[in-house]
């Protein structure tokens, strides 16, 4: 019987495969594709996908369509693929089940250490029994990078490490982490007095003596993310730049609102976003860019009235809220400031310039605020599609125009994972994000590409790790090689044997993995969670 079963999938990814390359597929061969698996699939077992295949061939009787696009192909067939993959692996997956709302809301843990058979164990134990999502960092010169992007919950650091010792690395990063209040937590094997006193004096919030009871280890972390809750529950200022936080910004517009209900007087509301900062971060570092972001905010407190509200929106993006002033009035504010801002110089690798763009709407009725924010976030966006460093009014006509643009590349040599991970992508809700999914079937088909190469647009490429001709550890190397490498995120795919493969993409910068067979709904969350933090 699995002789056969082989023979069926493999029939399956053929197809797949060939319809990859063609523009358009016809009604009758996309029938025969869906009759055919339905007959053979009762017959070795699929129960469950011939009753599948079945449902979508009658459905096709009701759909006067001559030809198919291969994108509206891959939705309609993509539940019984997903079965044909379970199928596959019935041994090791379930029946994938939705994604609930608290496992995406799980907390981030941060673990640096460059034992990578250390950082695959914790990673399986945390995920496993704490469901917390954990990225893992092999190579310590990766840590401030991980830090900025991944924005965790929690920071995990070995003392031991070959190339920099954990403490020194711990006060490289202490001043990032005290300014958002992520704590800090020390392992070494030498649980010594001196050890500990000095991981306490350089920054550490816990130590923890190796080997360690993991259910011990989970609830420690625990502590410490209560805590974090707890004070940031408290704080309405940005911690790095001293300006309110988004969380104030409701209390601020209800104050507003309010004030304009009884004077009848409308206000405004501006969103400001930094140009180019992703590339000032990974041209001159994220220290220099945080200077950016402090500066950027005194000189927005310096030069706006005392009653204007300055706000942190998050990033590099913040909101300015304009009590009693009208759309023309603050357009001429935001535009004096945009012009003062862009003469300021700043020091990194040699002298450089700044400049912002800013989308801003006229308060003048009763509305939310997620309504007045999407009619700035418009404006902004027409501005970054004209060329940037200028002001757009926002008007109530404006359609909601995506405002971030993804690229996701898909690389595997299996038609069924492309098609089913490309699925999963589609599905996922990525509400104001443009997302641009594209298919390679190798490394070489990949790094060939033009494709996602840009200037600024992030690009998560989700790599099989073992493939002809180009592995995708070879493909991970020559991604860390290129001029715009910050713009990237690895997940790994690799199988289960390969502790090895995960070992050297770990050292080479990958930022997840996943081992074969994966339960898809896994995959969901994981790539949900690295596309969240990519912005």
């Amino acid at each position: 019987m699995e002789k056969y079963k082989q023979h069926f999938l493999k029939n399956i990814r053929k197809q797949l495969k060939d319809w990859e390359v063609v523009s358009f597929i016809s009604h009758e061969e996309l029938y025969r594709f869906l009759h055919s698996m339905a007959e053979t699939a009762a017959t070795i077992g699929g129960e469950k996908i011939g009753t599948k295949a079945t449902e979508l061939m009658n459905g096709l009787e009701d759909i006067d369509k001559e030809e198919w696009r291969l994108e509206s192909v891959e939705r309609y067939i993509f539940d019984v693929i997903q079965l044909c993959y379970v199928y596959d692996h019935q041994e090791l997956l379930g029946f994938p089940k939705r994604i609930n709302e608290q496992q995406k809301e799980s907390a981030v843990i941060l673990l640096i250490d460059d034992d990578t058979s250390f950082l695959m164990y914790m990673k399986e134990k945390l995920e496993e029994e704490a469901d917390w999502y954990v990225i893992v960092v092999a190579n310590p010169q990766k840590a401030a990078s991980a830090l900025y992007d991944m924005k965790p919950d929690c920071v995990i650091i070995d003392i031991h490490m070959k190339e920099k010792n954990g403490l020194e690395l711990l006060e490289f990063l202490n001043g990032k982490l005290k300014q958002q209040f992520i704590p800090t937590v020390i392992v070494s094997v030498d649980g010594g007095k001196e050890t500990r006193i000095n991981s306490y004096q350089k920054g550490a919030d816990d130590f923890i003596q190796k080997p360690f009871d993991i259910t011990e280890f989970i609830v420690r972390i625990q502590r410490q993310l209560d805590r974090k809750k707890q004070i940031h529950d408290l704080l309405l200022l940005d911690e790095l730049t001293h300006v309110y936080n988004r969380k104030y910004l409701n209390q601020a517009y209800e104050h507003l609102q309010n004030e304009r209900n009884r004077s009848r007087e409308p206000y405004c509301l501006a969103v400001l976003d930094i140009d180019h900062f992703k590339k000032i971060n990974d041209t001159h570092g994220h220290l220099v860019g945080d200077e950016i972001l402090k500066a950027f905010a005194r000189f927005l407190k310096e030069e706006t009235r005392m009653n204007d509200i300055v706000v942190r929106f998050g990033g590099e993006e913040f909101i300015i809220l304009f009590p009693k002033t009208n759309i023309q009035e603050g357009y001429e504010v935001i535009d004096r400031l945009r012009g003062k801002f862009k003469e300021l110089s700043f020091e990194g690798k040699g002298t450089f310039f700044c400049t912002f763009s800013s989308g801003i709407v006229e308060v003048n009725n009763v509305n939310t605020l997620e309504y007045w924010l999407q009619l700035a976030d418009n404006a902004l966006y027409e501005v970054k599609k004209k060329g940037r460093n200028r002001v757009q009014k926002a008007e109530s006509l404006y359609s909601f125009w995506p405002q971030k643009a993804l690229k996701v590349a898909v690389v595997d040599d299996d038609p069924i994972i492309r098609t089913i991970i490309k699925g999963i992508l589609t599905k996922l809700p990525h509400q104001q994000t443009v997302l641009e999914v594209k298919t390679f079937k190798d490394g070489k088909d990949f790094m060939n590409s033009k494709w996602h190469i840009t200037e600024e647009d992030p690009c998560l490429v989700i790599l099989d790790g073992i493939m002809p001709n180009v592995d995708g550890l070879e493909v991970l190397k020559w991604l860390y090689s290129q001029e715009q490498q910050g713009l990237y995120k690895v997940i790994i795919l690799t199988s289960r044997n390969s502790k090895e493969d995960v070992a050297r993409a770990l050292q080479l910068g990958a930022d997840d993995y996943m081992t074969k067979p994966f339960n898809l709904s896994e995959l969901e969350t994981r790539v949900g969670k690295l596309m969240s933090r990519m912005f």
